[in-house]
């Protein structure tokens, strides 16, 4: 279960404040959400997975077109919600970290849903938003509604928090950046937290540079890769984020059980590697409209 959301059109300076009076949107349980066309659209949890058919030949476009790249900050936060969630507790605590979007500035692509695959450290749920720049983000974790969410909305349901922020760069374009159009709208989000060894600085840069070389070299499969070293004070359990948008689930599991990817992380990344937290769920964009 996912949710997937974008902004608004923004200005030719990629500025924009969105202000919303009653944000909080009706919806039946259990839900996915994508916006499609300037339409949002709900899908029930029971509802199948919709799975794209792609091979590594298909001649797709992507985000990795080169050109003039744009800084972006990614912020991804895990949470790990208590056993006997209900449905409605969920919908309550989505909606309002769905809806912070409309409260403040600077947030150019939100995500958030149930975590699919099991994990170690057993997180249910993923929250993605992208930033203009850190200024947003540090007031962003600054702001009162933001806070109350964490209070009034979150904390009562989860016992568990983890936040990784980093700064990485994107195709200097409107749908790059902001996440927009139809191929965002559907496929998986992946997400890979990293703590690599210390004193290691060239063989990290040389990992992820390799990493993120693979994931241009498989435009059909993949739709968008980010990467960077973690900021935040904090929280430094991990020391790197990647962000992978896939185009469907089976482009997620051709990339994942690859030769080449396999290769790639037993070469370049076993030896500097402490530990990693790899996360994914679904977007699919067929549902419900309510807007």
């Amino acid at each position: 279960m996912l949710v997937q959301a974008h902004s608004f059109q923004p200005s030719p300076a990629f500025l924009f404040h969105i202000h919303r009076q009653n944000p909080i949107i009706s919806r039946p349980l259990h839900f996915n959400v994508s916006w499609l066309n300037g339409v949002a659209k709900w899908q029930s949890r029971r509802s199948k997975c919709r799975v794209m058919r792609v091979s590594a030949s298909e001649e797709q476009s992507s985000s990795f077109n080169v050109g003039k790249n744009r800084k972006v900050v990614e912020h991804l936060s895990l949470l790990k919600t208590k056993e006997d969630l209900s449905d409605e507790e969920e919908k309550d605590m989505l909606d309002f970290l769905y809806t912070t979007q409309y409260q403040m500035g600077g947030i150019l692509s939100i995500s958030l849903g149930r975590i699919s695959n099991q994990n170690a450290e057993n997180y249910s749920h993923a929250v993605y938003m992208r930033f203009q720049r850190k200024d947003d983000l540090e007031k962003f974790y600054e702001r009162p509604f933001y806070l109350g969410v964490l209070k009034e909305h979150v904390f009562p349901y989860c016992h568990g928090l983890l936040n990784v922020d980093y700064e990485s760069e994107v195709e200097d374009d409107i749908y790059p950046i902001f996440r927009k159009g139809e191929e965002f709208s559907y496929g998986v989000e992946f997400m890979l937290l990293i703590s690599f060894v210390e004193n290691a600085t060239e063989p990290v840069k040389d990992a992820l540079a390799s990493l993120q070389s693979l994931a241009m070299g498989f435009p059909s499969l993949i739709v968008q890769s980010t990467q960077g070293q973690n900021f935040n004070l904090s929280s430094q359990e991990y020391t790197h984020g990647v962000v992978i948008r896939f185009r469907s689930f089976e482009a997620f599991q051709l990339f994942k059980g690859s030769t080449e990817y396999k290769d790639l992380w037993r070469t370049k990344f076993e030896m500097i590697t402490r530990r990693t937290l790899s996360v994914y769920f679904t977007v699919d964009p067929v549902g419900t409209e309510v807007m």
